[in-house]
């Protein structure tokens, strides 16, 4: 069923900035990382993707008939049926569905087992979310950006799928490398839609060594598709979208235009993965330090920034040469319960922003989270308000200075704000483990240092700053005492980061 193309007067009327015009307050969704598995099944093994499997692994029937089988809407250990993304779908369109200016999909739509399917089942997969989404918000505009784990097809293939949303304007970089900006003439705020694909840094060498130990061969139809790694011609695309996004952003600045960024994919670390690990990065090094500059450079007209990926609710902070908050970047927590790694779940969560329509000011946002068990028990799958970003954390305003300040309170005393933080990290999973010492000061620096080489002396050499030129408030002496540990912990050595850092901003660590 193809989905009726949306006649975009209505949007530019509805963002229209006319003279005299007073202020809007408007709403817009943020979903992401569904993962939708179409395997999973409520007789399968949770120890293997809830799929139904015709031969079990040796070993694998004791566990299964040790724990509970997969549940209606989901299990942690496993990627998102059918019947929780359309309860998603319909808690969306319940809880503001007519009265939402967009949605914002920001990536990871199909599930880690569909990698291997071919280009048509993705496409297939694509093209049912595609429709349940269309069929909710047939009035409303979503913006759909490219993750990971997307599938292989051709980018016009995409934006065949997407046009109905997507002006021709934006078809065009779209079908070109899977990234557009939404320009509107009678409106400051513009949307640009990032591939992050093209910044990511892949940890894995060889996927199809992965692959082959997640996925028994036998239970394939099909050969797998093959991966290999950044062509010459992505990494050209690559480069052109920078070049694009410099500039747009800089008619963005001259036009006095407000932006928000979008992307599958953060710049940083991963908080929930302890210490400097490879497998924290996201984007390789270069590209982490591009997009940074990128921010300090137009902070200005970046009114906010909006990624997933993670499967975590966060924040990050970035700072100028001065150590001063110039821009926010919001990370939404995942639809689909499962992320790779032990005790790394989550419950299933939706976000939804309250904003002014004419500037782009975020003014707050509401996140919405399921029960996951008790969806199970009950049969029932009962959405509800977890909380509202301005009063559970007492913030003002919605602000770089703000987050900052907030962020700030994880270093004092007071230990009750950042286990705030840390309940809804995981969208209330497992909500009473404690995040002490180590586990804290983590995610303090994946918030605070974006920067690589920031991040590991935010790690390994706080004890040098509090004797240099950061103020008191920003490292207590009480952590101090962290450095030899994580020294034993990490094995940390001058060798393996002896590579300098030369853009650091020792005042601010």
């Amino acid at each position: 069923m193809l989905l009726a193309p949306i006649s975009w007067l209505g949007f530019l009327l509805a963002y229209s900035g006319l003279p005299g015009a007073q202020a809007r307050i408007g709403y817009f969704w943020h979903i992401s990382d569904l993962h939708l598995d179409t395997l999973y099944s409520t007789h399968g093994d949770i120890y293997r993707s809830c799929w139904e499997l015709a031969r079990s692994v040796s070993g694998s029937n004791a566990n299964s008939a040790a724990s509970e089988p997969p549940g209606p809407f989901g299990h942690y250990n496993c990627d998102s049926p059918w019947s929780l993304i359309e309860s998603a779908v319909k808690t969306m369109k319940a809880k503001q569905g007519d009265n939402v200016e967009f949605v914002l999909w920001t990536g990871d739509a199909l599930s880690h087992s569909a990698q291997p399917l071919s280009e048509q089942k993705q496409h297939e997969i694509l093209r049912n979310i595609t429709e349940l989404l269309g069929r909710s918000f047939s009035s409303q505009f979503i913006f759909p950006v490219l993750g990971h784990e997307d599938g292989s097809g051709s980018y016009r293939r995409l934006g065949e799928l997407w046009r109905h949303w997507l002006p021709s304007e934006a078809l065009v970089t779209f079908d070109q490398g899977g990234y557009y900006s939404i320009e509107q003439t009678k409106s400051r705020l513009r949307i640009v839609a990032l591939n992050t694909n093209f910044m990511r840094l892949d940890p894995d060498p060889d996927p199809r060594a992965s692959l082959s130990l997640r996925w028994p061969a036998e239970y394939f139809a099909e050969p797998k598709a093959s991966v290999s790694s950044i062509s010459a011609e992505d990494e050209l695309l690559a480069e052109q979208q920078w070049l694009w996004l410099e500039e747009v952003l800089t008619k963005s600045k001259e036009k006095q235009e407000t932006v928000y960024i979008v992307g599958h994919m953060p710049p940083g670390v991963d908080e929930r993965h302890l210490g400097t690990q490879h497998n924290q990065l996201t984007f390789t090094e270069r590209n982490n330090q591009r997009y940074l500059d990128m921010v300090r450079r137009f902070a200005p007209v970046i009114q906010g920034q909006f990624f997933g990926h993670l499967h975590s609710d966060t924040f990050r902070l970035i700072y100028d040469a001065k150590g001063n908050p110039i821009s926010w970047l919001m990370i939404a927590p995942s639809i689909v319960p499962r992320k790779a790694g032990i005790g790394s779940s989550n419950n299933p969560a939706l976000r939804l922003y309250k904003f002014d329509t004419g500037s782009g000011q975020v003014l707050d946002y509401t996140q919405f989270w399921l029960d996951l068990p008790l969806a199970n028990r009950a049969n029932e799958p009962t959405w509800q308000p977890e909380y509202n970003l301005t009063h559970y954390y007492a913030l003002p305003e919605i602000s770089a200075g703000a987050l900052h300040n907030f962020a700030e309170r994880f270093t004092g005393t007071d230990l009750s704000w950042f286990t705030r933080y840390h309940r809804a990290n995981a969208v209330r999973y497992h909500s009473g483990s404690a995040c002490p010492g180590l586990c804290m000061l983590n995610h303090y620096c994946a918030i605070t240092r974006l920067d690589y080489d920031e991040f590991r002396l935010c790690l390994e050499k706080e004890q040098l700053a509090l004797q240099g030129h950061a103020p008191a408030a920003l490292m207590p002496t009480s952590w101090s005492w962290l450095l030899g540990v994580l020294a034993v912990f990490y094995g940390l050595h001058a060798g393996r980061w002896s590579g300098g850092c030369n853009n650091c901003h020792i005042q601010r660590i």
